[in-house]
Order: structure tokens, then C-alpha cells, then sequence
């Protein structure tokens, strides 16, 4: 059986055993990279920061991306040409994926290793992209109570978290763009000057069930003139998607001044 270049296990994954048999249980968790090298998927994810810089397979040094694209010069993490990517073959629990281009995820994860504050960050996008209200909500929450000595956002800075592997996106973008609507209006609502007027009722009666004050907020704070590296606001974007965001754009709603 083949084993992970890294780890020399069996490229296997134990998981719990739904019926609840004692006998362990495995899964397939087998990813080979283009030099015919083979690695478990969290095996290979340890390495990212090297692998992201170098492009190189860890075990035998073989070349992996399919151009010569280096790291950029002013950021290791970000690529230089947007069409550089490692493709690979994942065998999982869910079958084979050809062509599984894994550079991406790698990227992320050697930024994440690199900017551990940024975590919390990435989930939050995550949760505005999956229109998790009640997620982040307590992730702001626990952001505002942290302590320690470690490096860490607070909630107005997590607000206005602009993901640099994302073209710049903050959430309220994120939010508009995966058409959560429920989260736009939290967002507005936590770090936003429009008028509580503005708001719809059922927006105004969900934070408030959810005991969420209004926060003061600056204009020079309002998280609607943040842009992305396209130069857009997420009133731009709500406009060049359309459909949902149609009469919502037009309003005026999401317009910095308003």
C-alpha cells in the first residue's frame, strides 16, 4: 500500500463509525501531485508555506505548478500570474477529483500560517458568504471579549477585514456577492451610517433579538466606501449583478453619503 511522502502512514483517513461498530473505520485520503509524489491532504497543508513560495513537491523538489509564475516580489503568499495552479489528483471519501487544483488552498493557508490574526477574519468572510447570522454574531462577540497575548482583531476591525487572496473583498461584499441579503442588513446595521429609519422592520427586529446595539459608526468608518482591488464598492457590485440587488442599489442603500 502506499504510504504519505510526508508522514510514511498509509494514505488513509480513520473517522467515526456511524453505527457504532468498535472496528476503526478508514477512508481514502490520498493526494497525488503531478511528480507521482503522494501526500494526505492535511500532510501536504503543513508544508504550505514552503510550497506556496517554492512550487516545488516537499519530498522530491519536482516542479508543480503548471507555469513558471513565481511568488510575488511584494507578497510570497500572493502569485504573480493568475493563471498558475497545482493540479492534483485527491482521492477522498467522496471518489477521485482529476485535475484538483490545490494552489489555492495552499495560498490561503500559508497566509493564514503567516497572519495567524487573520483567522478569525477568514471565518467571518466564510460565515457572510454562507449567510450565517447567528455565527457571526458570536464570532464579533468573542472577538470584543478576547485576552491574551496573541495577536488578535477586534470586532470593528474584523468588520472591516479586507481579504488580500479575495481581490479585496470585505464581507459586506462577500454578503452581496453570494446574495445574503439577511447578512447585508447586518452588516449595515453593525458598522454603517445609514439611518435605522432605512432599515427595513424585520431587520430592526432581528437585531434587536439578537441584542444588538447599534454601534456609533464614523463616515470615514462606513464599511460601504470600502472597494475591492476592482476599484467596486458593494453597491457597484450589487449593480453589476442585478436581480436581487436591483431595487436595493437603486435605493440608495448602499451608498456611502446615504
Amino acid at each position: 500500500m502506499a504510504v504519505c511522502k510526508a508522514c510514511e502512514h498509509p494514505l488513509v483517513l480513520e473517522v467515526e463509525d456511524d453505527n457504532g461498530n468498535d472496528e476503526p473505520q478508514y477512508v481514502p485520503d490520498d493526494l497525488e501531485v503531478s511528480c507521482g509524489c503522494h501526500f494526505h491532504w492535511e500532510c501536504l497543508l503543513d508544508q504550505a508555506a514552503e510550497l506556496a513560495i517554492s512550487l516545488k513537491c516537499p519530498s522530491c523538489d519536482a516542479g508543480l505548478a503548471t507555469n513558471s509564475a513565481g511568488p510575488s516580489a511584494t507578497n510570497p503568499f500572493l502569485q504573480s500570474a493568475p493563471g498558475a495552479s497545482i493540479l492534483t489528483r485527491y482521492t477522498n471519501e467522496g471518489g477521485v477529483q482529476e485535475n484538483y487544483d490545490i494552489l489555492p488552498a495552499i495560498t490561503e493557508e500559508a497566509y493564514l500560517k503567516s497572519n495567524p490574526e487573520a483567522r478569525p477574519a477568514h471565518a467571518y468572510h466564510v460565515m457572510c458568504s454562507e449567510g450565517d447570522v447567528d455565527g457571526i454574531v458570536q464570532l464579533l462577540h468573542d472577538a470584543e471579549q478576547a485576552s491574551g497575548d496573541e495577536p488578535a482583531m477586534n470586532a470593528a476591525q474584523l468588520i472591516r477585514y479586507q481579504d488580500p487572496l479575495a481581490d479585496s473583498k470585505s464581507g459586506l461584499h462577500l454578503a452581496v456577492e453570494k446574495g445574503q441579503e439577511e447578512v447585508v442588513w447586518l452588516i449595515l446595521w453593525i458598522a454603517s451610517t445609514l439611518p435605522t429609519s432605512a432599515f427595513p422592520g424585520p431587520a430592526v427586529q432581528a437585531a434587536e433579538a439578537m441584542g444588538i446595539q447599534r454601534p456609533s459608526t464614523l463616515a470615514s468608518d462606513d464599511i460601504r466606501a470600502l472597494t475591492d482591488n476592482h476599484g467596486r464598492t458593494a453597491e457597484a457590485l450589487a449593480a453589476q449583478i442585478g436581480g436581487l440587488w436591483t431595487s436595493i442599489a437603486e435605493s440608495g442603500i448602499l451608498h456611502p453619503a446615504t
